[in-house]
């Protein structure tokens, strides 16, 4: 038997029982479906103990990585602490340790966290400051001993977040923000295989964040394509560290991107169109996409009709 902890709360397990059916027996409330493995209506977590790998069947390859398992089709053979997806939102404290202008628009800010924390290179979090006002963004670093993240937020005119950013936020303050989520990250294995990235505007930070990971920590072998977007050169905001990547390593291609140019120095077009044009046949290529909601759909639409595997596509979008 193994015991089950959920909602700080112990459950022990009767012999060949799965954990849906332990917590319902203890008439706890989680949702469920099928009870098959199915639908995945009961998706959880385990925070510690990795679940077995056949309660993983059909997830993603990321959410397997992260220790997500359908508690349906779950018999533990660990004890375990489990969640659901929706539970892991309790604030953890951090401290603004760097600020600095990316552009005109976009400010990095950096972010030491007060205690050790997991993530993935692309994954995002939410921020909150101390009027409680909480948004999203993208982690544009990899994991460091120093247990920072680094954003690349968007100064919107109206923006409550962003304008806070832009005028009050300073070094030495504190911010609140969330434990990591989301599956638009890197994977280890199969490290010759392509990778196909297309962002735009800010979408650029997770997509930055996955080659550096990529490249630094697994020393993929595989073709690297980044294509980034911008309705004027303006927008290109990293352009300068982009090129200086592609120098050190062949393998990374940056294809930079905007609306309307004569410029030789960019291609001229949307940054999805431009790529599916270049690479019309992706069959086997693992597909990032990050930016505006409208763009990742069309994208990933085209990446699947184009031959990529709907397992090898991983989107974020980002909505103002």
């Amino acid at each position: 038997m193994a015991r089950i902890t959920f909602d700080d709360q112990i459950f022990e397990t009767k012999p060949d029982e799965t954990v849906l059916h332990t917590l319902l027996r203890n008439n706890q409330q989680v949702p469920y479906g099928c009870k098959a493995g199915a639908c995945q209506c009961c998706l959880m977590r385990s925070l510690d103990n990795a679940p077995p790998k056949k309660s993983q069947m059909g997830l993603k390859d990321t959410q397997q990585k992260q220790n997500y398992f359908l508690p349906c089709i779950c018999i533990p053979e660990n004890d375990m602490s489990v969640v659901l997806p929706n539970q892991e939102s309790m604030w953890l404290e951090g401290k603004v340790i760097d600020k600095c202008a990316l552009s005109e628009t976009v400010i990095l800010i950096k972010l030491k966290s007060k205690e050790p924390l997991a993530f993935f290179a692309g994954q995002f979090v939410n921020l909150k400051n101390e009027a409680g006002i909480i948004r999203s963004y993208s982690i544009a670093n990899i994991p460091n001993p120093e247990h920072a993240l680094i954003f690349h937020i968007r100064i919107l005119p109206n923006g409550q977040f962003s304008r806070f950013v832009a005028d009050e936020l300073e070094i030495g303050m504190p911010l609140s923000f969330s434990h990591a989520q989301g599956s638009c990250h890197y994977l280890e294995g199969n490290s010759e295989q392509p990778l196909l990235l297309i962002g735009a505007g800010t979408g650029l930070a997770p997509l930055y964040g996955i080659i550096r990971d990529a490249l630094e920590n697994h020393h993929h072998s595989g073709e690297i394509h980044l294509f980034h977007g911008s309705r004027d050169a303006a927008g290109l905001y990293f352009e300068n560290k982009l090129r200086e990547m592609e120098k050190k390593h062949p393998n990374f291609h940056y294809t930079p991107c905007v609306d309307e140019s004569n410029d030789e120095r960019y291609t001229k077009g949307r940054a999805n169109d431009v790529a599916f044009k270049q690479f019309p046949k992706i069959d086997g290529w693992r597909v990032y996409l990050c930016g505006h909601p409208d763009m990742v759909s069309h994208a990933k639409k085209t990446a699947y009709l184009q031959g990529a595997s709907l397992k090898d596509i991983y989107a974020d979008k980002f909505s103002s």
